[in-house]
């Protein structure tokens, strides 16, 4: 059987060895060339994790690890002379080793159970099935995750990038009909600066035929109906549609993230198509509109009908007046600055209306009706922005006495917040309290001033509201978190302690044959051990994190020890007895080596015997320093980072 192995063993390809590797542009090493086609699927899963939550991950294949052969030894040897920080995650494949590895910086934003978490659960699963890539993607998406399935942060992320793969075909598109954007030139040959200045007046314009075209058609409705009239209703829809696009793109220019060149050319762009869009729209159907508007002479009955509404609105102009001058001595002048000068305003609307109509009936005498339908339809427009400039006034008088409510709610609301606060045991919690405090008290006396403005005290209440309420909601959650962790810190402390003993007791007695890898599992769990004992009164939500974390890694260790034993008497000579110190191949012997015990005689002494291969002091597997001489002294350089893995 032995020879058959050999033959067997020696015909095989062994697997390429890899030193720790380098990482260029990608964030992706494939020597193993397990990815193929699907690299590019692992890339843009890396991309979307970063740009959700900051945390970028780097993935290495090769076939087996090398100088270091440890999974975690590579892996952290690898992060450090990439420079990995304190974000950087690195998942190494040894795909025909059948081992891996995630690593992570010691002070990383993703706990040691997060960690654990997603090797066990995520990564470990698919490198089973062979699913490489989809072992990658698994981990950029789990590391990725904000905690809250899709957060914000995610979702515009992702709405950028479909705006942004939008604006290309369409401007794609747009080359290939050969078509350039509003004001004849082409955009990707115009300055930034021009561009913006173009979409900024298009924008306007647009907005400006919308309202236009809506007061025309609420003529035309009274006139002819709203089925005659449908198709141009769509028509402004379809419009409005296009400019409230246009207008988020250039919100989300003028907000406070910072933007790219090319993004702004890409928006502005798309935004001079967006306009030319709406306009189109509408101008497809100004034809039928005019053609409808001039089908019959209504002018004579639409005079009476605009002068039936002039009517209805010289009822409502004087009394805004009148309202504008008592809301004038409760309120400052910030207050009523909006419709300071709408009475005036609608009182020019209302004469200007009258000399329209005395012009359409002057017009209707002559029988010229067309003149007619012009001061008539002028008419219309002034009479509808009077009777607006005359409401605005009443509807801002109802908002102040809202206002005036909800301040007297808000300062109870807030005085409740205060005396939460005061309870805290959070160390900003007291000075904020009293700040907060002070602030209620001049927004009490702002309040009760006879010239005030309500909307601004309003605004203001809300700003100490919202950063109270985030100070109170994070200590009641920390206080939570803490109350949860005290619950069950004893259960984790004692679960890491016997899981940590148990691998040590197991380690000990067989560490003639135990690697690297399981040595250094529990080297980290005993200190995870510790800082969680260290940090059970302080913080219990951290001590319970070190704790489990100390458990997982410690049950990681016994089972990569008992690999290790599993394999330890094969080899050449049919195991220890039969091949290593010559005339001392015993039960006990094997017995003795396996637990570190013998290292001279068992091992043919100082040189002599049949594996001994250099001679003298530290030849063979005993002496100071040799591979795994159980006599050895000293240990590792600090580690640096921490992670989570095995064999699958």
């Amino acid at each position: 059987m032995l020879a058959v192995g050999g033959v067997l063993a020696a015909g095989a390809t062994p697997a390429a060895a890899s030193d720790p590797v380098g990482f260029g542009p990608s964030p992706v090493v494939d020597e193993a060339g397990v990815l193929g086609d699907r690299l590019g699927e692992v890339e843009e899963a890396i991309d979307r994790a970063a740009d959700a939550s900051g945390r970028q991950l780097f993935v290495a294949f090769v076939d087996e690890f090398e100088n270091p052969q440890a999974a975690s030894e590579w892996a952290d040897q690898t992060a450090a002379q990439n420079n990995m920080g304190k974000e950087d995650y690195l998942l190494a494949v040894a795909v025909d080793g059948r081992a891996y590895y995630l690593s992570a910086d010691a002070e990383a934003s993703l706990d040691a159970a997060k960690i654990d978490g997603i090797s066990q659960n995520d990564i470990e699963p698919k490198l089973r099935d062979e699913d490489w890539a989809g072992a990658a993607i698994a981990a950029a998406d789990a590391i990725g995750d904000t905690g809250g399935g899709w957060g914000w942060g995610l979702f515009w992320a992702i709405v950028v990038i479909a705006a942004i793969a939008v604006v290309i075909w369409l401007i794609v598109r747009s080359q290939r009909k050969k078509q350039t954007p509003a004001g004849g030139a082409d955009a990707a040959a115009l300055p930034l600066d021009e561009l913006r200045r173009r979409a900024g007046g298009a924008l306007v314009q647009g907005d400006d035929a919308i309202k236009t075209s809506e007061e025309e058609l609420g003529f035309a409705v009274a006139s002819y109906g709203e089925v005659a009239t449908a198709p141009f209703a769509e028509a402004i829809e379809t419009a409005k549609a296009k400019i409230r696009e246009a207008f988020g793109l250039q919100q989300r220019l003028d907000d406070a993230e910072p933007d790219t060149d090319e993004e702004r050319r890409a928006w502005y762009t798309r935004i001079l198509e967006l306009t030319a869009e709406a306009d189109r729209a509408l101008d497809e159907q100004a034809e039928r509109f005019d053609q409808l508007r001039s089908l019959e002479q209504n002018a004579p009955k639409e005079l009476e009908r605009v002068a039936a509404a002039l009517a209805a609105a010289e009822g409502e102009t004087g009394p805004a007046a009148e309202r504008l001058a008592k809301l004038g001595g409760a309120y400052t002048a910030s207050a009523l600055a909006s419709v300071a000068d709408n009475p005036a305003q609608a009182e020019d609307r209302v004469a200007f209306a009258r000399t329209e109509l005395d012009a359409a009936r002057t017009a209707l005498e002559q029988d010229d009706t067309s003149e007619a339908a012009v001061h008539i339809r002028a008419a219309e427009e002034a009479v509808d922005q009077a009777r607006l400039l005359a409401q605005a006034v009443e509807r801002l008088e109802h908002d102040l006495g809202e206002a005036d409510g909800a301040i007297d709610a808000g300062l109870t609301d807030l005085d409740a917040d205060v005396q939460t606060a005061r309870t805290l045991q959070d160390p900003e919690a007291g000075p904020l309290a009293e700040r907060t405090a002070g602030e209620a008290d001049a927004i009490r006396t702002a309040r009760a001033a006879a010239g005030r403005d309500p909307l601004a005290l309003v605004r203001r209440l809300q700003a100490a509201d919202q950063q109270i309420d985030r100070l109170i909601e994070r200590a009641r959650t920390a206080q939570a978190n803490a109350d949860r962790a005290r619950a069950r810190l004893g259960q984790s402390l004692t679960a890491a302690r016997t899981q940590v003993q148990q691998a040590e007791d197991f380690i000990v007695a067989r560490r003639g044959a135990v690697g690297a890898e399981a040595r250094t599992r529990l080297s980290e769990a005993g200190r995870l051990l510790a800082q969680a004992e260290q940090l059970q009164t302080s913080d219990p939500s951290a001590a319970v994190g070190a704790a489990d974390r100390a458990a997982s890694l410690a049950g990681q260790a016994l089972e990569l020890a008992r690999q290790d034993v599993g394999g330890f008497g094969g080899g050449p000579g049919g195991g220890l007895g039969g091949g290593y110190g010559g005339g001392r191949g015993g039960g006990g012997d094997l017995g003795a080596i396996l637990g570190g015990i013998l290292i001279g005689g068992a091992m043919g002494g100082f040189g002599g015997g049949g594996r001994s291969s250099g001679g003298g002091f530290g030849g063979g597997r005993g002496g100071f320093g040799g591979g795994r001489s159980p006599g050895s002294f000293g240990g590792g350089g600090t580690r640096g980072r921490r992670g989570s893995g095995g064999r699958f």
